[in-house]
C-alpha cells in the first residue's frame, strides 16, 4: 500500500512568458484581482511611485481654477458647488450638462465642494490623488499578469511623469478623465480575476466596474476590445493565437467564444455611445460634415495619431486647445506612411514580440472615440485624450527596450540607467508644463506661443486680462479671435460686452444681434439679450432695454442677473421721474424718496446731497436725518460696495 503524502506544491521552473524576458515560478490563484506575490517589495515600489508623482506634481496644489470649463463643472454650477445633497444627486443621475452623461464625475466634484468649498487647492489634491492611484494600479496590474516587476515599475513611472498627462491632472474640469481611467484599470483587474475562474459573479463585477467607468466619462467605451487584446497578450487566452502565460496561467479558448463573452460589455458601450451622441447634440457640439468634411476628418485622424506619438518621444509644444487646421498632402502622406510602418512592424513581430501588436492596437483603438471621425467641437486633437492610450505605447516600448537589451547581452544596469535619465528629463518637462497652469493668463499665453490661429486662446486670454483689470490689453485679443472666426458666438459676446464697457453701445448692438441670428444655444442667447438690454439702457432707451432683459430672463430663469437689471432699470426710471417732479415742485418728502432710490443704486454722493436738500426744506424730518447718519456712519462701506 502506497503511503499517503500531503499535496504540497512542488516548485518548478516554467518557460518564460512570451516577450517578457523573465522566468517565473508557478503561481496559485489569488483571492482578489490584485493579489500579489512579493507583497513587501510591491508596497515599497508603490510608495516610491506615489512619492515621486506627488513631488513632481505638488506645484499644482497652489494653482487656481482656470477660465476654461472649470466654471461649467464647478465654479458656476449650482448643482455642484453647493455640495452633496439629494437634489444634486438626482440632478447628476439624469443631467446631460456639458455634453456628457457622467454622474460619477458630478458626484466627485460635489464631494470636493462639500469638503473644500471653492478652494481650488482641495480640488487639485483630489485630482492628484486619483492620478497617483492610477499609477499604482497600473504597476500592480502589469506586475501581476506579466511577473516582470522592473518593467512594470518603469511603465508606471513613465505614465506618472510624462508631460502628456499634465493636462488631465492639472485641469480640474478633466477630473472625468482620471475617474474613468481609475475604473478602467479596476475593470482590468477584475477581468484578470474572472479569467482565472470564469463565473457569473466575477463577470458581474467586471460589468459593474465598467459601468462606473462609463458613468465617469464615455472615453472607455472601447474596453471590450481592450479585453480581447489582453486575451492575446499578456493573458494568452486565445487558442492557437497566443502562447500560454506562465506568470498568470489561465485556460485558453477559441477566439469566437472570447468575442461572445464580451457582448454584454459591448452592449453597455453601445448604450453609452447613444447617450453621448444625444448629449452632444443637445449641446450642439457635434460638427456637421459641411463644416468638417469627412475627408478632412480622416486626414486629421491620421495626422493626429502621428502627432500624439511624436509628443511621446519629443514632449514639447503642448497646448490646451489645438485649432482645426487645413492639412497639406505631404503632412497627411508622411503621417500615413508612419502609421503603416508601425502596423507592419507590429504585425511582422507578432509571434516573437506580441506586446508590440497589443500595445499598438491598444493605442490606436482607445483613441478611436476621440480621434475626430465624429467631430465634437473644433479642436483637431487634445493631449488629455492620450491618458489611457499612452499605457499601450509605454508598455510596448519598455518591453521592447528590455528585450533588445537582453538580445545584445547588456548588463541590467544599462536599461535601468537609461530609464532613470529619461524619467529625470520627463520630470523636468512636466514641472515646466505645470508652471503654465499657475494662472489662466499664463496658460493661454503659452497656447498662443505654440499654436497658430487659435481663437479659443485669444478669447480666453482676453477674458483673463479683463479679470486682471487690464481691459485695454484685452480688446485686441477679442478682436483677433473675431477675425479668426467671425461667426463665433463667444467672441461676439465678449467683444460686445467689451464695447459696452468702453462706451460704444451702438457697435456692441451689432455683435449681440449677430449672436441672436446665428446661435441656437440658450445660454448664449440669454447673454446676447442681456447685452442688448445693457446697451439700450446706456443709449437711454429703457423700454427696449426692458424687453431684452425679459427675453433674457425667459431664456435663463435661474440667473438672477436679469432680475437685478430689471429692478435697476425701474430704479433709474424712478430717479428720473422724481427728478422731474422735484424740479417742478420741490419738497422734503420728494428729496427723501430720491435719496432712498439713489442709495439703492449705490449712488452714495448724490443720495447724500438729496438727503441734505430734504433737511434744508424740513430740518425736523427724522427719516432724512437717520438716512444721512447711516450714509456717513459705519454702514457707509456696506452701501458703497
Amino acid at each position: 500500500m502506497t503511503p499517503k503524502r500531503k499535496n504540497r506544491p512542488v516548485p518548478r521552473k516554467k518557460p518564460a512568458v512570451a516577450g517578457s524576458g523573465v522566468t517565473v515560478s508557478e503561481t496559485v490563484e489569488p483571492h482578489s484581482p490584485l493579489a500579489l506575490s512579493g507583497g513587501k517589495q510591491n508596497v515599497e515600489i508603490c510608495i516610491v511611485l506615489a512619492v515621486a508623482t506627488l513631488c513632481v506634481y505638488s506645484l499644482v496644489l497652489r494653482h487656481p481654477f482656470v477660465n476654461y470649463d472649470d466654471d461649467i463643472y464647478v465654479v458656476n454650477n449650482p448643482q455642484v458647488n453647493t455640495g452633496l445633497s439629494w437634489q444634486n444627486i438626482r440632478w447628476s443621475l439624469t443631467a446631460l450638462w456639458a455634453g456628457n452623461w457622467h454622474p460619477i464625475t458630478w458626484f466627485s466634484h460635489a464631494l470636493d465642494c462639500q469638503l473644500f468649498g471653492l478652494y481650488p487647492g482641495g480640488h487639485h489634491l483630489s485630482s492628484l490623488v486619483l492620478h497617483i492611484l492610477n499609477v499604482v494600479l497600473l504597476f500592480l496590474l502589469l506586475n501581476r499578469v506579466t511577473g516582470s516587476k522592473v518593467r512594470s515599475m518603469i511603465v508606471a513611472s513613465l505614465f506618472a511623469l510624462h508631460p502628456l498627462n499634465v493636462e488631465s491632472v492639472a485641469w480640474i474640469a478633466e477630473r472625468k478623465n482620471l475617474l474613468c481611467t481609475f475604473f478602467f484599470l479596476l475593470t482590468l483587474g477584475a477581468y484578470g480575476w474572472y479569467a482565472r475562474k470564469p463565473g457569473v459573479q466575477r463577470y458581474l463585477c467586471v460589468a459593474g466596474l465598467f459601468l462606473l467607468g462609463l458613468a465617469s466619462k464615455p472615453m472607455v467605451i472601447t474596453l471590450p476590445f481592450v479585453l480581447l487584446l489582453l486575451d492575446y497578450w499578456p493573458l494568452g487566452r486565445i487558442e492557437k493565437w497566443s502562447k500560454p502565460s506562465s506568470a498568470f496561467p489561465v485556460s485558453q479558448h477559441p477566439f469566437s467564444r472570447l468575442a461572445l463573452e464580451k457582448l454584454p460589455l459591448l452592449a453597455l458601450s453601445a448604450a453609452s455611445a447613444v447617450i453621448t451622441i444625444i448629449a452632444q447634440r443637445h449641446l450642439n457640439a457635434v460638427a456637421s460634415t459641411s463644416v468638417f468634411p469627412f475627408s478632412w476628418r480622416v486626414a486629421n485622424a491620421l495626422y493626429s495619431y502621428a502627432m500624439y506619438i511624436g509628443k511621446i518621444f519629443l514632449p514639447r509644444g503642448f497646448a490646451v486647445f489645438y485649432p482645426a487646421m487645413p492639412l497639406s498632402i505631404w503632412q497627411v502622406g508622411l503621417a500615413t506612411a508612419f502609421f503603416l510602418a508601425i502596423g507592419f512592424l507590429a504585425l511582422k513581430l507578432r509571434s516573437s514580440n506580441p506586446y508590440l501588436m497589443a500595445g499598438a492596437l491598444w493605442f490606436l483603438g482607445t483613441l478611436v472615440p476621440v480621434i475626430g471621425l465624429v467631430q465634437v467641437g473644433s479642436q483637431s486633437m487634445a493631449d488629455r485624450y492620450t491618458y489611457i492610450p499612452l499605457i499601450g505605447i509605454l508598455t510596448a516600448l519598455v518591453w521592447a527596450a528590455f528585450d533588445v537589451a537582453q538580445s545584445k547581452k547588456l548588463e541590467a544596469q544599462w536599461p535601468l540607467a537609461a530609464a532613470g535619465v529619461i524619467l529625470i528629463v520627463l520630470s523636468a518637462v512636466t514641472w515646466r508644463q505645470l508652471g503654465y497652469w499657475r494662472s489662466s493668463y499664463d496658460l493661454w499665453t503659452q497656447d498662443l506661443n505654440v499654436t497658430e490661429s487659435n481663437y479659443v486662446a485669444e478669447e480666453n486670454l482676453a477674458v483673463s486680462l479683463v479679470s486682471l483689470d487690464r481691459d485695454d490689453e484685452a480688446m485686441p485679443h477679442f478682436m483677433k479671435a473675431l477675425a479668426i472666426k467671425p461667426d463665433d458666438p463667444v467672441a461676439l459676446l465678449n467683444v460686445g460686452n467689451n464695447l459696452v464697457q468702453h462706451g460704444r453701445p451702438r457697435e456692441a448692438i451689432e455683435k449681440f444681434e449677430t449672436v441672436i441670428r446665428t446661435s441656437k444655444d440658450a445660454a448664449q442667447l440669454a447673454r446676447a439679450e442681456r447685452g442688448l438690454g445693457v446697451a439700450y439702457a446706456n443709449l437711454g432707451d429703457p423700454a427696449t432695454a426692458r424687453e431684452n432683459f425679459v427675453k433674457a430672463l425667459q431664456l435663463n430663469s435661474t440667473d438672477p442677473t436679469d432680475l437685478y437689471n430689471l429692478s435697476l432699470l425701474e430704479t433709474q426710471q424712478g430717479v428720473e421721474k422724481l427728478n422731474r417732479e422735484i424740479s417742478a415742485h420741490p419738497s422734503a418728502q420728494g428729496y427723501l424718496q430720491l435719496g432712498e432710490l439713489l442709495a439703492e443704486e449705490r449712488n452714495i454722493p448724490e443720495a447724500q446731497v438729496a438727503f441734505e436738500r430734504a433737511l434744508q426744506l424740513d430740518p425736523s424730518l427724522a427719516e432724512a436725518k437717520q438716512a444721512l447718519h447711516d450714509l456717513k456712519g459705519p454702514e457707509q462701506p456696506l452701501l458703497g460696495r
